[in-house]
């Protein structure tokens, strides 16, 4: 079986993150679970201080907020899978997708594959103009990149230690998501895509992201598809 590490940023999930940890662990494939608190001032912390070190849980604290793509860095450090799988704290994304998402790489067909939200999977209808933000932005990376992507934004990735290894991601916030798919396909690899489910939260369930960090995310294609 695949040494799978799955790692999880964390920031003020106190009211998911023990659930979370629970769904990983009931799907029996992870090797290990990397979480990195990203300085939660809700009680996280103090949850995760209780669960480190238990059934396969490590935990890595940031002092101070310094972003997801911060968070996803320093968990890529701490793990030691073969294979790597980002999964938020939250409970949009289920872990009992990850067979769909281990098994083009187990049989040697990818190397990078992503959890798509729009290949027709179960979902929870998700915010329009989120959904025509998330278009037009897999689509730039599609111009930009030649590539067929359908959800560049997803949680959903996962790849090779190895892919891993040549990343060097520098982007401490929402600029994480196009940074490493752009890095992903400078590498020459083709991303491989599933369907998977998705249950979007409502912003008042905690959902963070918005218009503004789509800025984020345009200017960063631009700037890692000429980029050297």
């Amino acid at each position: 079986m695949t040494r799978l590490s799955v790692i999880i940023p964390c920031y003020n999930e106190q009211a998911t993150i023990e659930e979370i940890i629970s769904r990983v662990q009931a799907t029996g494939l992870a090797h290990e679970i990397v979480i990195v608190d990203d300085g939660s001032t809700d009680g996280t912390r103090e949850i995760l201080a209780c669960l480190n070190g238990r059934d396969g849980v490590k935990v890595v604290m940031h002092k101070r907020n310094q972003g997801k793509g911060a968070a996803v860095r320093t968990g890529l450090q701490n793990a030691t899978g073969e294979v790597m799988l980002i999964q938020d704290a939250d409970l949009e994304y289920d872990p009992r997708d990850y067979p769909a998402l281990l098994k083009p790489i187990e049989e040697g067909r990818a190397t990078a594959v992503y959890g798509s939200r729009f290949l027709g999977g179960p979902r929870r209808t998700m915010f329009f103009w989120h959904m025509l933000g998330n278009r037009f932005l897999t689509l730039v990376t599609n111009v930009l990149f030649n590539t067929i992507l359908s959800d560049m934004e997803t949680c959903y990735k996962v790849f090779t230690a190895d892919i891993a290894a040549h990343l060097d991601l520098k982007s401490p916030g929402w600029g994480f998501d196009p940074e490493i798919t752009a890095k992903i396909l400078r590498q020459g690899v083709r991303i491989y895509e599933v369907p998977i489910s998705y249950a979007g939260r409502e912003f008042q369930e905690g959902k963070k992201i918005s218009w503004r960090d789509g800025l984020t995310v345009f200017w960063t294609l631009i700037k890692y598809r000429f980029a050297r």
